[in-house]
C-alpha cells in the first residue's frame, strides 16, 4: 500500500522576531518568516543569488520555545509539513492563499554570540541546562 508524504526541511535565517499570540481557545501560536538563499554561476561566470522566503507557524509548546529563544537573524533548522491556508481579504473581498510550513521541530543552529550581523543585545531568557551523559537513563 502506498503512503503519502508531506515533509519539508529548511535551513535559513529569521527575517524578524517571531510574532507570538494566543488563539481565542488559549492555544499558543508563533509565526515568523525564514529566508533561504542559494548562489550559482551562469555559463558566463556571473554570480547570481536567489532568496526564497517561507512563512512558518509553530503551535503549543514549540511556539513558546520560538518566542523565548528565536530572534531576527537567527540561523535555524526547521522540519515540518506544508499547508495551504485560504481566506477572504476583508478590504477587497478577494480570496487569498498562502503556503505555510507547519513546524514540527526547530533547532537553533548558532548561539547569539556567534552572529556578527546584529548588534549585541541581552538574551530573552536563560537557555535550558545542558544534560550530561550521566543524566541519560539508558
Amino acid at each position: 500500500m502506498a503512503r503519502d508524504l508531506n515533509k519539508v526541511s529548511i535551513i535559513g535565517r529569521l527575517g524578524a522576531d517571531p510574532e507570538f499570540r494566543y488563539t481565542a481557545a488559549g492555544t499558543p501560536v508563533a509565526t515568523f518568516r525564514v529566508a533561504t538563499s542559494r548562489q550559482w554561476r551562469d555559463p558566463n561566470g556571473h554570480l547570481h543569488e536567489e532568496t526564497e522566503w517561507f512563512h512558518v507557524v509553530a503551535w503549543n509548546r514549540l511556539a513558546e520555545i520560538c518566542h523565548q529563544y528565536l530572534s531576527r537573524g537567527a540561523r535555524v533548522y526547521i522540519e515540518g509539513r506544508l499547508q495551504t491556508r485560504t481566506w477572504e481579504d476583508a478590504q477587497s473581498g478577494q480570496q487569498r492563499s498562502r503556503v505555510e510550513v507547519i513546524a514540527q521541530d526547530i533547532i537553533l543552529l548558532e548561539s547569539r554570540e556567534s552572529r556578527s550581523d546584529d548588534p549585541p543585545r541581552p538574551p530573552r531568557r536563560e537557555p535550558p541546562p545542558d544534560i550530561g551523559d550521566d543524566d541519560i537513563p539508558f
